[in-house]
């Protein structure tokens, strides 16, 4: 990834399975986490107010992430679509990679709950930060 958006995620007890890895259904909240502070911080939208759902999630395992391990995820926006947008990411430890996922997210209409196109207000910041062409 050319100059990612990165940031650390804390690996809690709660976190681990019985083998004391970190539990596969939880390396979702990793990027969770990851996707709310770029929402926040690149295109200013505070956290209760992210108007997408994810319409498509896919992890793939490499490694795993235990106890004691000072994860990072990095993404970046690798597709916008009318009224979607790709992220890619890595979990990584270390060197390491861990896992590469992938969400499509699709931008809901708060009023009423169907998808719409994505908004300048929305759309121009991850243009800037990703170095994305705007549509002709």
């Amino acid at each position: 990834m050319n100059n990612p958006f990165t940031v650390s995620v804390p690996v809690r007890y709660r976190d681990l399975d019985p083998l004391n890895h970190v539990n596969h259904a939880v390396y979702a909240s990793y990027l969770e986490i990851a996707r709310t502070d770029y929402l926040e911080e690149v295109v200013g939208i505070a956290a209760e107010n992210i108007s997408f759902v994810i319409a498509n999630l896919e992890i793939d395992y490499r490694r795993p992430v235990v106890m004691g391990d000072d994860p990072t995820v990095s993404l970046r926006v690798a597709r916008l679509g009318d009224s979607s947008c790709t992220m890619e990411y890595e979990i990584r430890v270390d060197d390491d990679v861990a896992a590469t996922a992938e969400t499509t997210l699709v931008h809901i209409d708060p009023d009423s709950k169907r998808p719409s196109p994505l908004p300048d207000e929305i759309r121009e910041p991850i243009e800037a930060y990703e170095g994305l062409e705007a549509p002709a």
